[in-house]
């Protein structure tokens, strides 16, 4: 963790990279999931990142109350 908040404040650019890289990441492998795991329905190829998108909704939604 010491090493996460050096790298902040010495090599911003380079943190913010891998921050926005491993977001992409983890995005791209739950979309993966979900495809798996709905793929066997027949739905639009567009249905996944719906069912994704809407999950992630709901736990925001859910973490302001």
């Amino acid at each position: 963790m010491e090493y996460l908040r050096q790298l902040r404040s010495e090599r911003p650019l380079l943190f913010w990279l891998g921050v926005a890289v491993l977001f992409w990441l983890a995005f791209q492998l739950a979309l993966f999931l979900v495809a798996l795991v709905i793929g066997p329905f027949g739905l639009p190829s567009w249905a996944p990142l719906v069912v994704l998108v809407g999950g992630l909704v709901l736990v925001a939604r859910r973490q302001q109350r």
